[in-house]
This record gives structure tokens, sequence and C-alpha cells, in this order.
């Protein structure tokens, strides 16, 4: 079995890249495993804000009318 070294860092999401603060020190093209910890937002106005983006986002990419149709024993057996 492998030895395995935990490591905890921050990084910053941004145009679906993740951008490290800091430089990790690892072979290249080592395989890692990532854990994301989102923040809670406990801010009511930010969770307002937060909904209507997403509700928004969610208006302007609709289903296509001819888009496959599944059960919801169909879509658990694809998860």
């Amino acid at each position: 079995m492998e030895d395995i070294a935990q490591h905890t860092i921050k990084a910053t999401y941004r145009a679906g890249v993740l951008i490290l603060h800091e430089p990790l020190d690892l072979a290249e093209n080592s395989e890692v495993e990532l854990v994301v910890l989102r923040p809670q937002i406990t801010d009511s106005q930010a969770k307002a804000r937060l909904l209507k983006i997403i509700t928004q986002r969610m208006r302007r990419n609709v289903w296509p009318q001819q888009a496959p149709k599944f059960t919801r024993e169909e879509l658990h057996a694809h998860g």
C-alpha cells in the first residue's frame, strides 16, 4: 500500500479552473484526491442574490422539447 500524505491548501475556482493559493510539491502527473468544502451562506440577502442568479441561469438554459424523458427509476439507474 502507498503512503498517503494529506495536505490542506486553499484554491479559488475561476472560469472552470482551480487556482491554488500556494504551490504543491508534487511529481508531474501525480494523481490527487480532491475534497471540496463549500462555504455556508448565512446572510439572508446573500442567499437571496444567489437564488436569483441560479434561477436566472436555469431560465436561460431550458431543456429542449426533444430532450429524452426519463422515469424516476431510469434516473436512479443512471446515477
